[in-house]
This record gives structure tokens, sequence and C-alpha cells, in this order.
């Protein structure tokens, strides 16, 4: 299949697909013809596509934490499509609470979707790109996978763990002509800050003052249209050269530009003594 005829259609496997961007963006795959895999743990919440699009799309009920379902579903997917072009990380959820009042179990549950959820889903992934001989694998990060914020650190942390792995996944999985591109979206008015795609950890007294001016602060900012991302994702990936990372938003950049300034701001201040470190040199 020729690159002009991939960007004519498209087949992809969407995770998180009953809320938030994983919706807006497979609804709007589907309407510009494409053919899409979406799963979901609730079938309920995406029923209506089957509906309206028929065999243009493949249900799938599936819980990424768990891998054995992964491997299934993703099986599914490239058999009744006969191929998948791009696969889709897009399952994810924050833990609000300070590093102090999360618990350690509610923080290995975090990571179980974030992380190993989205690993699960590229180990399944990678024989059957390798054997059709290409792919796109996406990830949704965030700009919070350069910056961080209190209250959700242990989310930030699961975004710039997510950032390091598809770097290098993206380095070892050239050679068989499968890109790798980390979606970064800002904030934008989704339903991530629902009930249902927050998990909150008990709080603390001594930190009641300080997250309630992190939340007053948090409801005031500038949120973007989730349903003005779409044209800009597909241009992405109907390019020839994908980027490995893809801000969304017009705020990201500026963020992440100052927090690389102040960062390296500081390790200058402190090279003399760094390099002191350094003592001689030992070549074995």
């Amino acid at each position: 299949m020729t690159s002009q005829i991939e960007k004519k259609s498209k087949v992809w496997f969407i995770t998180g697909t009953s809320r938030g961007f994983g919706r807006v963006w497979t609804e709007a795959a589907l309407k510009r013809g494409d053919q899409v895999a979406a799963t979901a743990r609730n079938m309920e919440s995406i029923a209506d596509f089957k509906e309206r699009y028929g065999d243009n799309v493949l249900l799938l009920s599936l819980d990424v934490t768990r891998p054995e379902q992964v491997e299934v579903a993703m099986e599914r997917a490239f058999a009744y499509f006969g191929r998948v072009d791009i696969v889709f990380n897009n399952a994810g959820y924050s833990l609000v609470g300070t590093i102090e009042e999360s618990d350690p179990d509610d923080v290995r549950a975090l990571y179980e979707t974030n992380i190993f959820g989205s690993l699960s889903v590229i180990k399944a992934a990678l024989p059957l790109l390798r054997k059709q001989g290409y792919g796109h694998i996406l990830g949704t990060s965030s700009n919070l996978g350069h910056i961080t914020f209190p209250v959700i650190g242990y989310y930030c942390s699961s975004k710039w763990a997510f950032e390091s792995i598809h770097e290098s996944l993206a380095t070892e999985i050239a050679q068989f002509n499968i890109k790798v591109t980390i979606v970064e979206p800002g904030a934008y008015a989704t339903e991530f800050g629902s009930q249902q795609s927050l998990k909150f950890a008990e709080g603390m007294e001594i930190y009641a003052g300080f997250k309630e001016n992190f939340f007053e602060e948090l409801s005031t900012m500038e949120r973007g249209n989730p349903e003005a991302t779409p044209d800009a994702l597909f241009s992405m990936v109907d390019s020839e050269n994908p980027p490995l990372r893809f801000n969304l938003g017009s705020h990201n950049l500026s963020g992440v530009k100052a927090a690389y300034k102040e960062r390296l701001e500081e390790w200058e201040e402190w090279d003399e003594l760094s390099t002191a470190a350094q003592g001689i040199n030992v070549i074995h």
C-alpha cells in the first residue's frame, strides 16, 4: 500500500474512546472516512459508534491493565480490518493528591493504567506491525510530561515516564518502518477532569489551604476546545515524516521553554561544582 493510498483512508486502534479526547478523535476519524477499532471498558458508552458508522467501526471491550485482553483485542482488530495503520495509546487518568497524601496502592494503580497498560498495547501491536511492514504508534501524553504541577505530581510523573519510554521506543523500532509520536495536549475542556477520570487521595488537613488555592488557580486556566484538535492531529499523521513530539494547544511551547530556561540556568549556576565532581577520567 502506497503512502498516497494510506492518506486517503487509515485504520486506527484507539484505547479509551468512551470520553474526552479518545471519543473526539474516534468520532472525527470515522467522520473523515477512516476505520476504527474503538476500545473501552464500558461497551455501552461507545455503542452509538456502531449504530452510526456500521462496519467502519469495531467495538472492543478492553481494560488495558489486563494484558491478555489487550492481546485478544489487538488480534481481533487486525483480523477484522486486515491491517492497522495507527495504534493510539490514549487510556489514562489522574490521581489527585499531594505526594505525602497519596496512598502507594493508588500510585501503583495509576501506573498500571498510564504506564503498564500502554506497554501492554505496544507489546501486543509490535509483532503485528512488523509483520505488515509499517505502522505509527501514537501516545497521549501532556504538556505535564515536561513540567509539573503540585497536587497531581504522580500523574505528572507518569507522563514523564511515558515520554521517556516512547522516545526510547522510537529509536528502537525505526528499523522496522514503525513511527512513534507523543501527542502532548495542553489544558482542554474535556471530560478528563470528571469524576470518572480522577482518583482522589484521602486528604490531610495541613494541605487543605494549599489545595484550595491550587484548585482556584486551576479553575481560571484558559482551556482549549477539544473539537478543534482533529484537523491538526490528522495533518500530523498524514505527513510523510511525523514528529516524535506533537503539541496540541497554544500555550505548551512557551511553558516548556520557560521550564527548560530555568533548569539550564540552575545547572549552569552550579556547573563549576558539578564539574569538579568528575574527578580524573578513567578509561577501562
